[in-house]
């Protein structure tokens, strides 16, 4: 069923959490409360957000239907359909980072600054979806998956505000806007400011062993560009083959380090 055991319990981890969206969803009308549990949520939610990255770069199952249908509560978590990141990330931003006249995430400005990083969450997350959808041109196939999926997924959403609209919203809705400009706003961190042909000095890394948990091992971003294929459970073993190429001022600490 999965094609790595690391991704199972994460992916538990995960479900468990939609399990109890929906659970709130059907039983609970308390707004309070459900307003508390929306505050709760954002930092877990956008941590999700570094799976369903990890997922659309190398599929979690060996089914196409799980794939899809794990998509479909990563979307409700992350506010990132189907296809969505494997056409604005996989397919362009890894193949432009090195280019900021081309990079879907790019961070420079028309006239060559460095934007700001509100500037740059709410302009990336705002054309999220219109930049996956050029680069799909390129890749027809890949972007009628992120049509169709995305359209279903637009339809559940509008089904279950429709049933119980204030539930819908603070459990579904306000948290996939969220986790989406929450998304942008940590990327910002991995590129912004190094214009460079260099891979091996177009990246920040953290090491930090709690970040790397919580993000499967997404600190560890140099590597991930140079081999983006590579699953996340073994990009600390390939950091350690090219740590020696990465400068010093490469390196950052974490926002969230526990140590």
């Amino acid at each position: 069923m999965f094609k790595y055991k690391a991704d199972i319990l994460p992916v538990t981890l995960i479900l468990c959490l939609s399990f109890l969206d929906f659970f709130l969803y059907f039983t609970v009308d308390n707004t309070l409360l459900l307003c508390v549990y929306f505050l709760l949520m954002i930092v877990p939610k956008g941590v999700i957000c570094a799976w369903n990255h990890h997922h659309q770069h190398t599929m979690t199952f060996h089914s196409v239907a799980l794939n899809r249908l794990l998509e479909f509560f990563y979307a409700l978590h992350t506010g990132v359909t189907t296809n969505l990141w494997v056409l604005h990330h996989v397919l362009g931003h890894h193949h432009n980072y090195l280019d900021q006249n081309k990079d879907e995430s790019g961070w420079k400005r028309a006239d060559g600054t460095v934007m700001g990083v509100v500037e740059y969450t709410v302009l990336i997350a705002a054309t999220a979806y219109y930049r996956g959808f050029q680069v799909g041109k390129r890749y027809p196939k890949v972007q009628k998956a992120f049509i169709v999926f995305g359209v279903l997924t637009l339809l559940a959403v509008i089904a279950l505000v429709a049933y119980k609209p204030v539930p819908a919203l603070l459990l579904f809705v306000l948290p996939m806007i969220v986790s989406l400009l929450f998304t942008c706003w940590v990327t910002y961190d991995h590129h912004a400011g190094l214009d460079t042909e260099d891979p091996f000095q177009a990246s920040y890394n953290i090491t930090s062993r709690w970040f790397n948990i919580m993000t499967g091992n997404l600190g560890y971003h140099t590597a991930h560009h140079i081999k983006q294929g590579l699953h996340w459970s073994k990009l600390p073993a390939y950091h350690e083959t090219i740590k020696e190429q990465i400068p010093q001022a490469f390196y950052r600490k974490s926002t969230f380090d526990l140590v």
